[in-house]
């Protein structure tokens, strides 16, 4: 039988907090230190009520791939079941977009980065 929480997600930002965790996917997620090389975050201005309601938060970190291969984005990695990965597109407001990047561990993961 396979894990029913075999996705991997990176979160650099609000997808670590415990409320939106709680809040998106009912439980605490347990998760690693991990790095994205080769993007750069930014802040993001917020205008969906429902994301500021539960993150606490109206600016919010978003990431873009970055000219300057130094650069690198620290983060957590979450082991995620497929209808989570649901909750999570759905607390994602539509500035940013999930791709598959290769985390500095070798890991891919799923990460939400600036559409």
């Amino acid at each position: 039988m396979a894990d029913e929480r075999s996705i991997l997600l990176f979160s650099y930002g609000t997808l670590q907090q415990e409320n939106v965790q709680l809040a998106s996917f009912g439980r605490r997620l347990d998760g690693h230190d991990d790095a994205m090389p080769g993007f750069a975050q930014t802040m993001l201005e917020i205008t969906d009520p429902e994301v500021i309601r539960t993150s606490g938060k109206r600016f919010h970190p978003v990431v873009a791939p970055s000219a300057d291969p130094t650069d690198s984005v620290l983060g957590k990695v979450f082991s995620i079941s497929a209808e989570e990965l649901a909750a999570a597109d759905r607390y994602e407001v539509a500035d940013y977009k999930r791709v598959s990047v290769r985390l500095t561990s070798g890991k891919e993961a799923f990460v939400y980065i600036k559409a």
